[in-house]
């Protein structure tokens, strides 16, 4: 019996929607499940050991002040200090649960890659190189910088330019030494460099004036020259010959990790934006402000999708402030140093901090 054409069509639609609607089915209960799962994010590598020691590792510098450098009473004061202090309230809830790690130049990466330290917070340049030839990443720019050159006044050098001949101290294995070298050739001059396998030993021999000039990141000559028993008898040179943007670094392979440690710093970005700071975030609670209310975790699940609670961000503002407040205390003119905002002020006033939206 031959079926007819009208009816093969209503077959073929039937089997058509049935088909459709078998793949809506599924399609709808894999997004149900994604969502579900988005909900509530099981711990990675990284976070998991974080939680079971109920400690994290930071890694930091062997001193820098403004950035990393331990006080009278051996309690690290710095920008890079306070970041590691926002991820432990972030992570941990209590800003005082870490184990600070001192690594020269040379020993920070490597103690990334043998998963001796969670996270490397420590004045180091993103580089291409490092960035790819490592297995290390870069998470966010939290602190824009360049490098620069200090010497004493009474050699009356006002340009980087009239360095001809001149000895100057650098530490090995650092950017600040290839962009020394690089410049030295674009531009036809002549120095000796006095290496050093430590920040310390740089400085020190600066001091002692064992070479004419100091080359490393300006903020860390602003820091460096505060310190001296007389700042005022040495000056920082206008000239910038590099770009160090400063960046948290945590190692390839476990991508929440990642995002843990690049969102808690655009969480201090957006805080900063909306005003909330360590000391008023609590009045901010009963805000009405969507923006604001995601953020502090009043609303959205923002915390669980990185495995973390959905108070994340208030108690990583709560450890350390908003990003103006870290900079100000460490770097800004309330400081010893007295560096200005410049670039590292939010997009808002004309600088280069911004961040995405928590949304």
């Amino acid at each position: 019996m031959v079926t007819p054409h009208w009816e093969k069509k209503c077959m073929k639609r039937v089997l058509v929607t049935a088909v459709l609607a078998a793949c809506l089915g599924v399609s709808w209960s894999l997004g149900w499940s994604s969502a579900a799962s988005a909900q509530a994010q099981a711990p990675g590598p990284t976070l998991a050991a974080v939680l079971q020691r109920d400690i994290l590792v930071c890694g930091t510098s062997t001193g820098a002040a403004g950035f990393s450098l331990p006080d009278s009473r051996g309690e690290y004061r710095g920008i890079d200090s306070d970041l590691c202090r926002a991820v432990a309230g972030a992570v941990l809830g209590d800003r005082t649960k870490i184990r600070w790690v001192p690594l020269t130049t040379q020993a920070r990466l490597p103690a990334l890659q043998s998963g001796q330290i969670d996270v490397l917070i420590r004045t180091v340049t993103w580089t291409q190189g490092r960035d790819t030839a490592n297995g290390l990443n870069f998470t966010a720019i939290s602190f824009f910088d360049g490098q620069g050159f200090m010497l004493r006044k009474s050699l009356n050098v006002t340009k980087a330019t009239e360095l001809e001949g001149a000895s100057i101290c650098v530490v090995a294995g650092s950017t600040n030494e290839l962009n020394l070298s690089d410049w030295a050739r674009t531009n036809n001059i002549h120095y000796n460099p006095v290496v050093f396998e430590q920040n310390d030993e740089a400085r020190r021999s600066y001091f002692n004036g064992r070479c004419d000039a100091y080359s490393t990141d300006a903020s860390q000559l602003a820091g460096l020259r505060a310190s001296f028993p007389h700042p005022e008898e040495h000056v920082i040179l206008p000239d910038i010959i590099s770009k160090e943007p400063h960046a948290p670094v945590v190692r390839h392979g476990d991508d929440q990790w990642f995002d843990i440690i690049r969102w808690t710093f655009f969480a201090l970005i957006t805080a900063e934006e909306l005003g909330i700071t360590s000391a008023n975030i609590d009045s901010h609670l009963n805000s009405q402000n969507p923006e604001i209310r995601r953020l502090l975790g009043l609303s959205g699940d923002h915390g669980p999708l990185m495995g973390l609670d959905r108070r994340w961000a208030y108690n990583a503002i709560k450890a350390a402030g908003n990003y103006g407040e870290i900079f100000e205390r460490n770097l800004g003119r309330g400081s010893p140093i007295g560096l200005p905002r410049g670039l590292n002020d939010l997009w808002t006033r004309g600088g280069l901090m911004y961040a995405p939206p928590i949304r």
